[in-house]
């Protein structure tokens, strides 16, 4: 089974996924896999310009995870969506050096539910899971996550609401 692990940057892909390493599950980070893909570079936005359609059709069904941004535009069998309050998400990215532009649209991106809707023109309802990082340890996501692999816990999304940030600098 894939299992495709995406969110906003800041939103605890990497550490969860990096404890699912440690338990011995199997993971691909897309960062690995887009290099031949890359068509160039959006100097204003701080990011590189993937041709998503050709690295999609590239991309083979693993039986894993597979963490990124843009896992769930891959057709895999399950989707985790991890969401981050929006001062929580900043916060995170300013640690990371984010400049304010990009803070700004990646905070943004998450009050307005970007990956949520991009993932649910793709898959079901009941293939995806959301699970709000903001309080809780990475431990207990992978957790989460692993329960809701083996079917011990249900799909469930569209209850984060961050609309009360809206235009909140």
């Amino acid at each position: 089974m894939m299992v495709g692990i995406s969110g906003v940057p800041g939103t605890g892909k990497t550490s969860v996924t990096a404890l699912l390493e440690q338990r011995g599950c199997p993971v691909i980070h897309i960062s690995d896999t887009v290099g031949s893909f890359v068509i160039g570079t959006d100097e204003e936005r701080d990011t590189m310009i993937v041709d998503e359609e050709a690295w999609i059709a590239a991309f083979p069904h693993v039986d894993g995870y597979v963490e990124g941004h843009l896992a769930h535009l891959l057709p895999c069998d399950r989707v985790v969506i991890l969401r981050c309050r929006p001062d929580v998400l900043d916060q995170r990215l300013a640690i990371r050096g984010y400049s304010p532009a990009k803070r700004h649209e990646n905070v943004e991106a998450e009050i307005l539910d970007l990956i949520l809707i991009e993932t649910l023109d793709l898959h079901p309802r009941e293939h995806v899971l959301e699970i709000d990082t903001t309080v809780i340890t990475p431990e207990s996501c992978a957790e989460s996550i692993e329960a809701f692999v083996r079917g011990a816990l249900p799909p469930s999304c569209g209850n984060v609401d961050w609309t009360a940030y809206l235009g909140v600098p």
